[in-house]
């Protein structure tokens, strides 16, 4: 199909043909965080010893099957897709030992992508650094090139790993075993937060770690942008493929942290809430790693107080295990950070990780920035006109913005989540309560408005981007667990029930959210679609027990029907402008009676295309262009319009 390619313009992405294009898509896809051979769900178990010998061919889907799927997705009106891949599909065999069959799969579903008129950018994804540490990402060797052993993860308490928690005998979800999200909180845990440090700060703390004659932070850069090589080697020059994601929600390992600071509470050196989970600090995590036993505060959720509060304390590694190699010195115990003295740990500086020589360390200045710049210089060696799409620590919030020598055409691809739904994995409506900040949001229209607040400061860090001239914000990740309220829905459709009404709450989240993205005028790809997704709340999207694919292969009773196996369908299927010859000015759509209105600055009479979905309109529709005319593609759901002897055009679409 050869789609144009994509440049920067202020906020809008800009095609070749001259024509600012709307993003909306979704990623692709969650099972590809883990293996295809041996199926690498979090759900069947495993002690990671086969790591070198997996492959990732076959995630996210059989080529032979993705006619089927992209048709879908095309029939649903996505334009764009977050292509996952990881380090470890990759670079799972060793150092340098790329998987050359899977770099051929992955870039034959590129070009698959762009048959069906869908642009990619591609994510390196990981969560909470690596399988082996609790989620997805970078292969298993680089532990023991550091140093670390991970088959001691677990003993030592150093990781919350559902292979190791989760009772597979038993099935189902395991909300004593392994509760909903708690894979997020091995950011904290120190098999993460010591990774994570080396990756982005081992010159600044332990410049004297070697591993394999190069400084730690070097060695686990130069293996990754390599492995991003590898990649973009075998989809340059595809036009869809418009840019890498520099890396999907990295941590900030103990960066800026106090050695013995524990965050139980908001306050100056941390104004951000406490979560639920251990309170660990640098100096219990690297205890623990050390093979020491620590006492932690656990925090949790108190409805009554409606705060995250001190539940009690945790006895962790009460074996002392270490998780370091035998021979191997903590590079943080060898720079100065600490001490061991009478089997106890001692800070030697609690400033370790914040300030030195008078200089305190920012994450996003002194080590994002740097990172943004090697990975673009590094893409754009081998595709000049490739984006970065940047991310930043989730964890961290974007209060202070984007760093200032972000490289130029990048595009501001951060993360956001109804963080209450996500977790609770319910969507209370129309009453929300927050237990995080103890409010209340009452309402459709009060509720919409709250997402778009959140969405409108997540879009003003854009404004410092590109020089000051702005940047596209595409909202890389949103979306809503299908599995709420225990999994009513999957309960109800297993009994026959075949209507909408299971998926209500579903419906009405999305539709929210999507409002807001369109008062915002924003770009977005929604998480997820699961091409092997179960209803199946030990299976889901196969990765951690969690499920907030639009997609399930159990649902999928028709084979000849597009929409067949999709959930929740009117809270995303939707009209928008996809690619517009002009300015956008204004886009608004009505699910519950099929009103939709755009309003755009016309560049000349080129054409300009809305997608009007047949989901929506089933009896068809009426339109009416004011300054403008507009004809009907309605077997490609399209109506494109051009403007007439007008500046500005409005187009209003109404249900039949």
């Amino acid at each position: 199909m050869a789609l144009p390619r994509l440049e920067i313009d202020g906020e809008w992405f800009r095609g070749t043909d001259g024509r600012r294009y709307i993003l909306r898509g979704v990623n692709l896809g969650g099972d590809c965080k883990v293996p295809f051979t041996p199926n690498g769900h979090t759900n069947i178990a495993t002690d990671f010893s086969g790591h070198r010998t997996v492959s990732f061919v076959g995630r996210p889907f059989p080529l032979a099957e993705a006619g089927e799927h992209f048709s879908r997705l095309r029939a649903w009106g996505f334009n764009c897709l977050r292509l996952l891949t990881t380090w470890e599909a990759v670079e799972h065999a060793g150092p340098y030992q790329y998987d050359e069959s899977y770099l051929d799969y992955f870039a034959a579903l590129c070009r698959l992508a762009d048959d069906y008129g869908l642009y990619v950018f591609i994510d390196f994804h990981q969560d909470v650094w690596s399988r082996m540490t609790g989620g997805d990402g970078a292969p298993g060797w680089l532990f023991d090139a550091v140093g670390l052993d991970f088959t001691k993860f677990h003993a030592a308490g150093a990781a919350h790993v559902m292979q190791y928690k989760y009772e597979f005998a038993r099935g189902g979800r395991q909300e004593d075993n392994y509760p909903t999200m708690t894979w997020s909180q091995n950011y904290k845990y120190p098999a993460n937060a010591i990774m994570w440090t080396l990756f982005f700060a081992g010159n600044t703390f332990c410049p004297d770690f070697m591993v394999q004659g190069r400084s730690a932070q070097d060695f686990l850069q130069e293996h990754y942008l390599s492995a991003m090589d590898a990649v973009a080697q075998r989809v340059k020059g595809l036009s869809n493929v418009i840019g890498f994601d520099s890396l999907n929600e990295p941590g900030s390992g103990y960066v800026g942290l106090p050695l013995e600071h524990r965050h139980l509470e908001a306050a100056e050196k941390n104004s951000m809430p406490p979560r639920p989970g251990l309170a660990w600090s640098p100096l219990d995590g690297l205890a623990v790693a050390r093979g020491l036993t620590r006492e932690i505060p656990e925090m949790h959720i108190d409805l009554e107080q409606r705060a995250v509060v001190k539940k009690g304390d945790v006895v962790v590694n009460p074996d002392g295990v270490s998780i370091w190699k035998s021979g191997v010195t903590c590079p943080f115990e060898r720079a100065g950070a600490y001490r061991v003295s009478g089997g106890m740990l001692e800070a030697r500086d609690e400033d370790f990780f914040v300030a030195r020589n008078g200089r305190t360390f920012e994450m996003e200045r002194d080590f994002m920035g740097p990172f943004f710049s090697r990975v673009a210089e590094r893409m754009r060696a081998i595709d000049n006109d490739w984006l970065l799409f940047a991310e930043m620590d989730p964890g961290a919030g974007l209060g202070r913005g984007f760093p200032l020598d972000t490289p130029e055409r990048t595009v501001n691809a951060s993360h956001w989540y109804d963080i209450v739904t996500l977790v609770t994995k319910r969507f209370d409506f129309p009453a929300k309560f927050n237990p995080f900040t103890g409010r209340t949001v009452e309402g459709a229209e009060a509720i919409e408005a709250s997402y778009a607040r959140q969405l409108g400061r997540l879009k003003d860090a854009s404004k410092t981007l590109n020089g000051g001239t702005g940047a596209p914000t595409l909202l890389g990740e949103f979306g809503i667990p299908y599995d709420l309220d225990d999994a009513a829905a999957y309960k109800a459709w297993a009994a026959g029930e075949r209507t909408e009404k299971p998926w209500e709450m579903h419906t009405i989240a999305l539709d929210l959210m999507y409002n807001a993205l369109d008062q915002l005028l924003m770009h977005s790809t929604q998480w997820n679609y699961t091409a092997s997704n179960r209803n199946d709340q030990a299976v889901g999207d196969g990765w951690n027990q969690e499920d907030l694919s639009i997609f399930s292969a159990d649902q999928r009773a028709d084979a000849g029907d597009v929409d067949s196996g999709g959930r929740g369908l009117k809270g995303f299927v939707r009209p928008y402008a996809r690619a517009v010859a002009g300015r956008p000015l204004k886009m608004k759509f009505k699910r519950e009676t099929g009103a939709f209105r755009f309003v755009y600055q016309a560049d000349g009479e080129g054409e300009t295309e809305i997608f009007v979905p047949t989901l929506q309109y089933p009896d068809g529709y009426d339109v009416e262009v004011e300054g403008g005319e507009a004809t009907r593609d309605d077997a490609n759901q399209s109506l494109c319009v051009h403007a007439v002897g007008a500046d500005k055009v409005g187009v209003m679409i109404t249900r039949r």
